[in-house]
């Protein structure tokens, strides 16, 4: 202990002390083992006053979310700490992530074109292809062959493949402009996670759903199925909105990441006759599934995090859902264009 702490008791300068906890500004309290005096040499002198506790900006901890007052650190693990109150009436209990686990999803690097121009074709004829794949969910191949009886117009299927994957950047731009307008403060916001196969392996897709708009407020396409990866999908979306409750199933993953970076109430539902279930997000995990088995399975990592985000942007902005009276969940949320905007997609072309 003489080794590690060079300080000695202030009152009879004896080296032989050991910790006897915190005090109320969250700093290390020692007690002496010959004179009982308790003391805390990192109490900043105030004059006459006597000791204050240090200023926010200069605490080596956060501040407790409840009281203000200053924190411990309780636990230390690889992706999150631990920390508590040192007001023992309160005794808040608290996580925060660290730096190093909060990386940048998925879906904040999509690869491809910025812009319509220099094509061959319409955009008209470009945005009836994409409307076809990603709304009607029907293959390349099917949709080459409806051009060219409908318009008279042939185009290869590899073309529309192409047109699916490399104007991601576009529609990820205009939902990104167009989320700030919208509402997702509600009750409950779903979380799940789903496989889909990159060249055979296994990927897994994570989504975050708000449950009165259906809106899909984010996805994260990763190779693995830990703790880190909740950590992204969570941080990513927090801007646009405080949900009263996180509700996903029993995995594990989820409840660091809830608590750290939203700290509200985490629902884990244990089966079907819960009061609150999560068939939300099992819904949607339904009609992405359909869609995907056109796929087949993806060719590429970046080719699967565009066509997955085209077909989020598709599902919140253009696709009319049945159960919100046949409106779009951006339109639920608050965002106001006309039908005609809707059907003849001008919101991005």
């Amino acid at each position: 202990m003489d080794n590690i702490i060079p300080i000695c008791c202030p009152k009879c300068n004896s080296h032989s002390f050991y910790k006897y906890g915190k005090d109320k500004f969250g700093n290390q309290k020692y007690q002496c083992r010959k004179c009982k005096h308790q003391f805390a040499p990192d109490f900043v002198s105030s004059g006459s006053k006597g000791a204050k506790p240090l200023p926010l900006e200069k605490r080596k901890y956060p501040s407790c979310p409840i009281c203000g007052k200053s924190a411990f650190l309780h636990h230390d693990y690889d992706d999150y700490s631990n920390y508590r109150c040192s007001d023992k009436k309160c005794n808040h209990s608290f996580f925060q992530a660290k730096p190093t686990v909060k990386l940048p999803p998925s879906m904040s690097n999509i690869i491809g074109k910025d812009n319509f121009k220099r094509m061959r074709h319409s955009i008209h004829l470009v945005i009836t292809a994409l409307t076809m794949f990603y709304i009607g969910g029907t293959s390349f191949r099917k949709i080459a062959l409806m051009l060219n009886i409908l318009y008279n117009i042939k185009v290869s299927h590899v073309t529309i493949s192409d047109w699916c994957k490399k104007f991601a950047p576009i529609f990820h731009s205009k939902m990104l402009t167009l989320m700030p307008a919208m509402n997702f403060d509600s009750d409950e916001w779903h979380a799940d996670e789903t496989v889909v196969k990159i060249l055979g392996e296994k990927y897994y897709i994570w989504f975050i759903i708000d449950s009165e708009t259906r809106f899909v407020l984010g996805f994260h396409l990763s190779p693995h199925r830990d703790s880190p990866q909740a950590f992204s999908l969570f941080d990513s979306v927090k801007q646009y909105g405080k949900p009263n409750a996180i509700v996903t199933d029993r995995y594990s993953a989820y409840k660091v990441p809830t608590k750290s970076i939203f700290g509200v109430k985490h629902i884990r539902v244990a089966s079907f006759r819960d009061d609150i279930s999560n068939n939300v997000i099992e819904a949607f995990n339904k009609q992405f599934k359909y869609w995907y088995k056109t796929r087949y399975g993806f060719n590429s990592f970046e080719s699967a995090n565009s066509m997955i985000m085209m077909f989020v942007f598709f599902y919140n902005f253009i696709r009319p859902h049945s159960s919100l009276s046949n409106l779009t969940p951006a339109r639920v949320a608050g965002l106001k264009y006309t039908e005609r905007q809707q059907n003849s997609l001008l919101l991005v072309s």
